[in-house]
């Protein structure tokens, strides 16, 4: 029997730098990414100072269309949102472009207000990135930026702001000059803008802070191209700016992890960036799952709105590798219990936990492959699957405790997630609960207790109980000598 094939849907975004359009399709509880067509069409530099949009800009967008109304034909008229954002709502003669626009795609244009631009930034971001508690969100556009602050689904602030990295390009790096001067009167210029929201977004406050903007992407490829971890800090910002400044003109600016398409608006991104970072006393900033598109695409499919987002990936990724979803969440439950009896202390950072339970949750993911290098199939699928709720770093720790979750043991490079300390503390942990579930009865699990004191763990079990169960007192005693070769006492009793 044939199966029925999940309804397509498309959501384009015609920017004011670039034009994008995403198609997507709903897999087992999860949206799985089929198209994405960028171009890069700089509509705001073809706005002159009357807000007229020059013919050649226009032109540039019309092409652009023409490519994306060939991918529409095959997508129901109600599975489709385009919408127009900064340089066509500032634009005077707005209606020549959207009239002709229009009749190529076959479908209607909507110029949204800057608001609501924000608002579905903001939804975008809340359905793909994790994290818990209030966030702020910043995307820097072509001609606006918007500053989002908001908890769950809910936004208590949305601004938009007539500032973006192709209208700043054209006010202060207009010579192409990389100067001292010309970073100051860009990164002044943003202050300035940013000045009415100030006083009102510090009050407000926020836990986490994540960038949905091609420049966010951008300065995250440089850092980790030039050995840093993922997390952006003004220092890190400032540090970029001089390497910047070290390369005199905009046409030879070559920065390592900086690719030529980006270049061109990657110092007025950045300046940018560094007002909001120095204005509002943000101390990190964190690359989102999605943005605009994401937040269109979301909102026309109303069975994915889940609260918490990494539940759902992980339900879906359960779903579509036909785990053993009883079995993964005894192990899940084990190796919670064996965590929180270690105190606090011995694992600290906050997310740990999460990773724990998700590795847990995973952990016979590479089986879908093979029983054979079954860790290296998992970590292969984790790397490379669209883990909503997860940033690049936890993406990879989660990739590492899987490859080696069980038999050779192998420790756990720093992923930046956690501490190189902690991330094999967890793995230590994932080896203990997965071993002492090995019957996937959860009846047959034994009530343990686990001691842990700096780097030595001691393993006490029921009496009489490694004598009535003599392969698992044989896999722990193998467990025990892995963790002792690599200087991890362990003790099991």
């Amino acid at each position: 029997m044939e199966n029925a094939r999940s309804p397509l849907y498309a959501a384009i975004d015609l920017g004011s730098n670039s034009f994008h359009m995403l198609v997507v399709r709903e897999v087992e509880g999860s949206v799985q990414t089929l198209a994405k067509i960028k171009r890069k069409v700089r509509l705001a530099a073809g706005l002159d100072s009357q807000r007229h949009l020059s013919d050649e800009a226009m032109q540039r967008g019309w092409d652009c269309l023409s490519l994306f109304a060939e991918r529409l034909q095959d997508i129901d008229t109600n599975n489709i949102r385009i919408v127009a954002t900064a340089a066509l709502r500032s634009a005077k003669n707005a209606d020549i472009f959207i009239a002709n626009a229009n009749r190529i795609l076959g479908h209607p244009i909507t110029v949204i207000k800057g608001e609501e631009e924000a608002r579905t930034i903001y939804h975008g971001v809340a359905h793909t990135s994790g994290g818990k508690g209030k966030r702020l969100v910043v995307d820097i556009g072509g001609a606006s930026t918007e500053l989002i602050i908001g908890e769950g689904f809910d936004a208590a602030a949305l601004t938009s702001l007539d500032m973006g990295c192709v209208t700043w390009l054209e006010q202060h790096f207009k010579d192409r000059s990389l100067t001292e001067t010309s970073f100051k009167s860009a990164i002044e210029g943003a202050k300035k803008v940013l000045q009415p929201i100030v006083e009102r977004y510090r009050e407000l406050g926020w836990d986490i802070c994540v960038g949905a903007s091609g420049t966010v992407q951008a300065l995250q490829e440089i850092m980790i191209a030039q050995g840093m971890d993922e997390v952006i800090t003004l220092a890190k910002l400032h540090r970029l700016r001089q390497q910047a400044i070290g390369c005199h003109q905009l046409e030879e600016l070559d920065i390592d992890g900086l690719t030529l398409e980006r270049a061109l608006v990657f110092p007025s991104g950045l300046s940018i960036l560094i007002a909001i970072f120095e204005e509002l006393n943000i101390e990190s900033m964190t690359l989102a799952g999605g943005a605009l598109r994401e937040g269109l695409v979301y909102g026309m499919m109303k069975s994915m709105r889940k609260k918490d987002i990494r539940k759902r990936t992980i339900e879906s990724i359960q779903s579509r590798y036909q785990l053993d979803t009883m079995h993964a969440q005894h192990v899940a439950d084990t190796a919670e219990n064996l965590l929180t009896q270690c105190g606090e202390e011995w694992v600290s950072e906050p997310i740990a936990k999460d990773m724990l339970i998700t590795a847990a949750q995973l952990h016979e993911l590479g089986m879908s492959i093979g029983f054979k290098q079954d860790g290296e199939h998992a970590a292969y699928l984790i790397k490379h699957l669209d883990l909503p709720g997860f940033t690049r770093a936890q993406k990879q720790l989660l990739a590492e405790m899987l490859r080696h979750y069980r038999e050779q043991l192998h420790g756990v490079s720093a992923q930046n997630a956690l501490s190189t300390i902690s991330a094999n503390r967890l793995l230590r942990l994932l080896r203990l609960a997965i071993i002492l579930c090995h019957r996937r009865d959860q009846s047959a699990i034994p009530g343990v207790t686990l001691k842990a004191s700096a780097k030595a763990l001691t393993l006490s079990l029921p009496a009489n109980w490694l004598t009535e169960n003599p392969l698992m007192s044989a896999e722990l005693a193998l467990e025990a000598q892995r963790q002792c070769d690599h200087n991890w006492p362990l003790t099991v009793s």
